[in-house]
């Protein structure tokens, strides 16, 4: 799964690796990207501007907010058929920035938190999906939610899955406007080469969501 990340890039730098014309001003280096909380994201509806979702999609027909708490992540196998996912997918589909994310891995009860990055990317993405919900008053919110996908060889001593990180060469594919056959954007969804990957373990303070300091993504001997 997917439950913490990071965003630290510089806006020029993420100008250039997406294509982006528009990047809001003032944004901050994260370093604990939490649930529920807004995540940069670049959705299929305008492929060249960054913007912010609330994370955990709240699909379009639910009666409560609440629902998104659960849909943080959306499994890449059966995410075209699930009702909470199906319509985003085939329609709504998102890149999510990121430099890296945190999995914790368990042993005789003690679950320790590992830093997980790209080698030779400073920022990548994360397949997402987007959503719009309406309020009983009219107010709109717009969330998102992870793809995963089973773990590759470097994560599986961690967790079973992983988020499905996208090739750069397929960010246009992912984002194609409108409908798009599921035939064409299953391929996308694979475990990540894990010989391009790498991680460490890291801090505790990771587990609290009101910590969000560089000092998280430092080593622990």
């Amino acid at each position: 799964m997917c439950g913490r990340f990071t965003l630290t890039a510089d806006p020029q730098v993420m100008r250039d690796m997406f294509g982006l014309t528009t990047v809001p001003e003032g944004i901050e280096p994260r370093y604990n990207v939490a649930p529920t909380q807004p995540v940069a994201v670049i959705t299929n509806e305008d492929p060249t501007t960054l913007t912010f979702h609330r994370w955990g999609l709240v699909p379009s027909w639910s009666k409560d907010i609440a629902i998104g708490n659960k849909l943080i992540n959306a499994r890449a196998e059966t995410a075209h058929e699930k009702p909470s996912f199906r319509a985003a997918f085939r329609r709504r589909r998102c890149l999510i920035p990121t430099n890296g994310f945190y999995e914790w891995q368990t042993a005789n009860g003690d679950k320790r938190p590992h830093f997980i990055y790209l080698r030779d990317e400073p920022v990548f993405a994360f397949a997402g999906l987007w959503e719009i919900w309406y309020s009983p008053d009219g107010d709109e919110l717009r969330t998102c939610t992870i793809l995963t996908t089973a773990a590759n060889d470097l994560l599986r001593p961690l967790h079973e899955r992983m988020p499905v990180i996208l090739k750069r060469e397929n960010y246009a594919d992912w984002l194609e406007p409108g409908e798009a056959p599921i035939e064409a954007l299953i391929p996308l969804m694979k475990p990540y080469d894990p010989d391009k990957m790498a991680l460490y373990e890291v801090s505790r303070m990771v587990n609290r969501a009101t910590v969000d300091t560089p000092e998280l993504i430092e080593p622990v001997a």
